[in-house]
């Protein structure tokens, strides 16, 4: 027994009270769902020709979506693996990260900045005696968008996969003399083809619960979702019976796609090695260099124009100005608020969670429900991905209607949607390097009867703090660039950094909306830098 009575007790206390907190949060939202309409109604609504058609296009821009991103990053992938010296290689790698921390409403502009009407392209082909051929808006920009945001996460996935590939095989296929066709169909096809549909699986999920894309980009009731969907029959339609439909529709699209991805297969070894360096045979041929060149200067374009669209457009606007309206302070100061308070209980509960999964695993043989207990707190991490932020959020506005004033609850039920968008995140950031730590000091540290805040002070901080800090700015961001919640419930009275930057384009005024967007941008980015770049600490020398 390595924890004291009092510790294993503190630590179920704990992971029990989270476990509760988040299954009362989620529970009463879906509660009050179905107590807002009788069921008649509900499943009459659920198949109304509006609905089924949401449904339709969701399932479709999914499906296109999904096909296009792993279609585009398979070149990508291979170009980066097969030109390990590449120049600029690690920039293109590191330019493809930018995507995955990037909020969605500025890519949304970048993208706009680039293909919209008044767009470089466009502007372009206009120039050149051409109609204007492309239109960022409706299915054509929902696919782009969703290209532009998901190749890059499913590129870095496969070129991972490609890199574990043992350095014997390359050595093998150079001693066959294998062509790059038959490279591909002999070792990097099987290799991808083990990996994709995890990942498909995962874009799939992602742009089948998209909405900020889809509410910006959707250009009208023919592309819409189901989420956007949810927003708009509350927003502007006010019929909680449909959006109440919706919401339900939403949980069990979202259930059936997750039972789908627990039933893929894990990725297959690829065999012990020796850890040869490797010398792939076909990167070096003339032809492969400058085919590979070309894919990596048109993902280079096509992932960098909007991100510099986003810059020289908020450069031209006049910053000043922004930053001397009260209502920017003021939408700063509430975005910064809300995203420290959501990365703060974030980060606590995740802790409670891994410090109970650990007593739980430290348990006496025989405990009946510890299994049971341990797989429920792990479950209680992922379940935002079951209901997704919009549908706790309607749920919430149904139930506090009829009581309060929503508008008064606001800030808390924004608080604690965010920690659990950012929960799932921040869990596996945690727990890893916490079962890693506790494992290397916990038994000297038991020996040595160093316990309690001593304990936390002297040992766990110093090793945990990096992690901590990645897990923490990474929530900051995630929380800081969110528009779900904030949609439904921002007011004049009740106004995000994100809020601001939407409804200054529904209104038109797009400089000032390309300013706000390069300083929320920026700010994102400096915390996702601060994630990864925490202060380097000795790690407490402790091993059991």
């Amino acid at each position: 027994m390595l924890l004291t009575k009092a510790e294993m007790r503190h630590a179920m206390l704990g992971g029990a009270a989270s476990l509760a907190g988040i299954a009362v949060f989620v529970g009463l939202a879906i509660f009050a769902l179905l107590l807002s309409n009788d069921t008649s109604s509900t499943l009459t609504a659920v198949f109304e020709p509006y609905v089924l058609r949401v449904l339709r296009f969701t399932l479709l821009q999914a499906l296109l979506s999904t096909l296009l991103s792993i279609a585009f990053a398979i070149p990508v992938a291979q170009a980066l693996a097969r030109q390990r010296h590449f120049p600029g290689r690690i920039w293109i790698i590191r330019l493809m990260a930018v995507p995955m921390g990037l909020p969605v409403l500025i890519g949304a502009l970048g993208l706009i900045g680039i293909w919209g009407r008044q767009g470089i392209l466009n502007l372009v082909l206009l120039k050149l005696g051409m109609a204007e051929p492309i239109s960022i808006y409706g299915l054509s920009g929902i696919l782009l968008a969703h290209v532009f945001f998901n190749m890059p996460l499913a590129c870095r996935l496969m070129l991972a996969a490609l890199e574990r590939v043992p350095a014997e095989y390359w050595l093998m296929a150079s001693g066959l003399g294998m062509r790059p066709g038959s490279i591909f169909r002999f070792v990097e096809w099987p290799v991808l083809r083990s990996v994709i549909p995890g990942i498909a699986g995962l874009i799939f999920m992602l742009c089948a619960t998209s909405f900020t894309l889809v509410l910006t980009l959707g250009g009208g009731p023919a592309a819409t979702t189901v989420e956007v969907a949810i927003y708009q029959s509350l927003r502007f339609d006010f019929d909680p019976g449909r959006a109440v439909a919706l919401s339900l529709l939403q949980i069990v699209l979202t259930a059936v796609i997750l039972g789908a991805l627990s039933l893929l297969p894990a990725p297959k070894d690829e065999g012990t090695t020796a850890g040869k360096a490797v010398r792939r045979p076909d990167g070096g041929l003339p032809g492969a260099r400058l085919l590979d060149g070309s894919v990596l200067l048109l993902a280079t374009l096509f992932l960098g124009l909007p991100l510099m669209s986003v810059v020289f457009a908020g450069l031209r606007s006049d910053l000043m100005k922004l930053l001397r309206e009260p209502i920017f302070w003021q939408s700063a100061g509430t975005s910064l608020a809300i995203s420290v308070s959501a990365a703060v209980l974030a980060l606590l509960i995740s802790m409670m969670l891994v410090s109970a999964r650990r007593a739980v695993l430290l348990r006496r043989p025989g405990v009946s429900g510890a299994g049971a207990f341990f797989a429920a707190m792990g479950g209680a991490s992922s379940l935002v991905l079951l209901v997704p932020p919009i549908v706790l959020a309607t749920g919430w506005f149904l139930a506090l209607r009829s009581f309060s004033d929503v508008s008064a609850a606001t800030p808390l039920l924004i608080v604690a949607i965010n920690a659990l968008m950012s929960l799932p995140f921040v869990m596996r950031v945690l727990e890893p390097a916490f079962i890693v730590h506790k494992r290397r000091t916990q038994k000297l540290a038991a020996s040595l009867g160093v316990t309690g805040w001593v304990q936390l002070r002297l040992i766990d901080m110093p090793a945990l703090f990096k992690p901590m800090l990645t897990a923490f700015s990474f929530a900051m961001a995630l929380s800081l660039g969110d528009l779900g919640a904030v949609a439904l419930f921002g007011s004049d009275s009740f106004v995000t950094l994100p809020w601001l930057v939407y409804s200054r384009m529904g209104s038109y005024r797009t400089n000032d909306a390309d300013g706000l967007a390069l300083i929320l941008g920026i700010v994102c980015l400096l915390l996702t830098i601060a994630g990864t770049m925490g202060p380097a600490r000795r790690e407490v020398a402790l091993h059991g």
